[in-house]
């Protein structure tokens, strides 16, 4: 395996451990080929898509997020960006479409 799938492997596992607190089924996600429903399986109604880069390219990475998102009708894409520098889970950036965050701000009652 790479240093660079190795590496992607591990933040995924990282960010599936950590939303496991909050969703027991969290996990990795099987491959899934052109059909992808994203990086973490087991959260109802989210994807999560998650990135380990030097380079940052969010145009790109939130189009793959809203592809898997609808591949996997569910209801938000959340793309999660390993932030430099930060290992805590919590830490790192997770970014969403404005009408994504509009969704889950109404949905929390605000």
């Amino acid at each position: 395996m790479s240093r660079s799938k190795q590496k992607g492997t591990a933040f995924e596992r990282l960010i599936a451990d950590y939303l496991a607190q909050y969703w027991p089924y969290a996990d990795r996600a099987p491959l899934t080929g052109n059909k992808d429903r994203g990086d973490i399986s087991g959260t109802p109604g989210i994807v999560w898509e998650l990135k380990n880069a030097k380079t940052i390219r969010l145009s790109e990475w939130l189009e793959e997020t809203e592809t898997e998102r609808s591949n996997a009708d569910a209801d938000v894409g959340i793309l999660v960006v390993k932030r430099r520098g930060h290992g805590r889970p919590s830490e790192q950036y997770a970014i969403v479409p404005l009408g994504d965050m509009i969704h889950l701000l109404r949905e929390a009652g605000y």
